[in-house]
């Protein structure tokens, strides 16, 4: 057994060296990451790239069910092509994230993600695309996540302060679901008009943004030489993670609502094609729905979250997403208005986004330095890597049984596993309740 003992951690405020600026106390502004250089560089890069990325998957889903007639079954392999590599390679990730400067790491990821968007755009444009195709591309930018993922996650806390660090995860989840909104809107659209290749095709351009915005940051790199094999550094972060209550409640939840309540590359297309009987516009409009309502979520954290992640706000949210997908399932399985269909969504946004950003910050801020970027890895395993296995069922369902029932499943198992886990913390929970009702 592993016996892993929390070090003391003495953490340097970043200096001008760091390319850090300070126009005033961090601590006190209500966005204190844009009080560092470096966060609003990536920021920046972010919000471009976002766009497009989300551009990409949802012409990508597109594609697959309405240009290559794939079943529910081959859609749900894109999503196991996708997130299956992160599965197995992204706690060993892990420790190439805590051993190698994480700047450098997120340049050759980044470039290798336009790389594969250039691609699809190429056999899209030459009318070759086949099935096996996105699959095989599927697959190599699952690899490339899993390394991307955790040198990304850890990236955080080296350009912001930790007094910063929700207020930086908070904005990321912000700039994610700007881009959900924006990027599913705009993909409709250009899917109606022009088909997926022109989607592709800004998604791969929109990379440069973010490669330039990592290039210009001024980073004093946190590499922790991490002492042994890579084997014993992988047991050291998992022992560190059974070791952590906080961490280790938190990535349990994530496992399940990873699992089975977050498959909408399999739900949301199928949806609109067969149970709200509309075309590429109106599922764009869907999943940009869904991305209002994961915005608000991320900038009501950002705006007016505490300083410290609300772990009793996590478990609520995340039972409350259970419950709204069940009745999202309702509304596609009679079906009502299809406008109906998209506030449902919204609220499953702010639910989602909610969830997401608290259970992100809590692990970080649970977390040592020494170890974040193997714990960060864990927990991105935990939530992309059960991605295949959810999608997978997902599929499953809804081929046999149609998407509603798929989805209605998936609710009712996200829901069960967070009551479960609020169970246990029920009298944190009940103390949270009577402080917001002594405010009142």
């Amino acid at each position: 057994m592993v016996h892993v003992r929390l070090p003391q951690i003495h953490r340097k405020k970043p200096t001008d060296e760091q390319g850090e600026s300070f126009p005033g106390d961090a601590s006190t502004s209500r966005l204190p990451a844009f009080k560092y250089r470096n966060y609003r560089l990536f920021f920046a890069g972010q919000a471009v790239s976002v766009i497009g990325t989300w551009m990409q998957s949802t012409s990508e889903a597109w594609l697959v069910v309405d240009r290559l007639h794939a079943s529910p079954l081959q859609l749900s392999f894109v999503s196991v092509c996708q997130f299956g590599p992160v599965l197995f390679c992204g706690i060993p990730a892990g420790i190439v994230a805590d051993r190698f400067p994480k700047r450098t790491l997120l340049l050759m990821t980044q470039a290798i993600f336009g790389l594969l968007a250039l691609a699809m755009t190429l056999l899209i444009v030459t009318d070759r695309v086949q099935l096996w195709h996105v699959y095989a591309v599927a697959l190599i930018y699952g690899l490339n996540t899993a390394l991307d993922q955790p040198a990304r996650q850890a990236f955080v806390s080296e350009m912001v302060g930790r007094e910063a660090l929700m207020n930086a995860v908070s904005l990321n989840s912000a700039v994610f679901n700007s881009g959900r909104v924006v990027g599913p809107a705009v993909a409709g659209a250009l899917l109606a008009l022009f088909g997926p290749a022109i989607c592709f095709g800004i998604n791969a351009v929109s990379y440069i943004a973010v490669l330039i915005g990592l290039s210009l940051m001024k980073v004093k790199p946190q590499v922790r030489r991490v002492s042994g094999s890579a084997l014993r550094g992988i047991a050291e972060g998992l022992a560190y993670v059974r070791a952590t209550p906080d961490i280790k409640r938190t990535i349990i939840l994530i496992g399940f609502i990873g699992t089975f309540a977050v498959n909408y590359n399999v739900w949301v297309p199928l949806l609109a094609q067969e149970d709200f009987n509309a075309g590429a516009g109106t599922y764009g409009l869907l999943m940009a729905s869904m991305g209002i309502g994961s915005l608000s979520g991320a900038l009501s954290l950002a705006l007016f979250g505490a300083r410290k992640p609300n772990r009793s706000r996590m478990l609520i949210a995340a039972m409350g997403l259970g419950l709204a997908e069940v009745a999202l399932a309702a509304i596609a399985a009679v079906p009502l208005s299809v406008h109906i269909g998209m506030a449902a969504l919204a609220i499953i946004g702010f639910l989602s986004s909610n969830t997401m950003a608290t259970a992100n910050t809590t692990v970080q801020t649970a977390s040592s330095d020494a170890y974040r970027g193997r714990v960060m890895a864990v927990y991105m395993t935990v939530f992309s890597g059960t991605t295949p296995l959810g999608a997978l069922s997902a599929g499953a369902i809804a081929e046999r049984f149609g998407a509603p029932a798929s989805l209605a499943v998936g609710g009712i198992v996200a829901f069960l596993a967070s009551a479960i886990i609020a169970w246990t913390q029920r009298e944190k929970i009940a103390n949270v309740a009577r402080r917001v009702g002594s405010a009142d």
